[in-house]
């Protein structure tokens, strides 16, 4: 099983046929944010959905009662990158508002159900973020 790194290495070097189709068919992407820090591109792959021509993506950190580091880089930063296989653009990030959220989060755990189990381990709302096409 590919993660972290490698992960997004072999998602790059095969434009997504290595890597774009993860754990139980769950499809992932490749977000490339700025770090907040550093300012230098930080790359994760993430499972995700289509939705309204962009896509979505939940900031769930299994569950850890802190956001991941790619999040706090895209509120930083909403500018982002995004490849979903050989396709590659520019896009803005934001986080679904309750509503939203309340409409997209059965979309997301559709395709990955263990997000309802995240969500009750912390006492945070995981985000689920909405990636538009720049």
């Amino acid at each position: 099983m590919l993660f972290g790194d490698e992960h997004v290495r072999r998602y790059e070097e095969t434009n997504g046929e290595v890597g774009h189709d993860w754990e139980q068919g769950a499809p992932v992407l490749i977000l490339t944010t700025k770090g907040r820090k550093t300012g230098e591109d930080r790359k994760f792959p993430l499972i995700y959905q289509e939705h309204d021509g962009g896509y979505l993506v939940v900031a769930s950190k299994g569950g850890a009662p802190d956001h991941p580091g790619w999040y706090k880089n895209l509120l930083a930063n909403p500018e982002v990158k995004v490849q979903v296989k050989g396709d590659k653009f520019a896009a803005t990030a934001r986080a679904a508002d309750d509503e939203e959220r309340a409409a997209l989060w059965p979309k997301m755990t559709k395709v990955w159900p263990a997000y309802d189990e995240y969500q009750t381990k912390t006492d945070r709302q995981i985000p689920v973020v909405i990636l538009e096409r720049a």
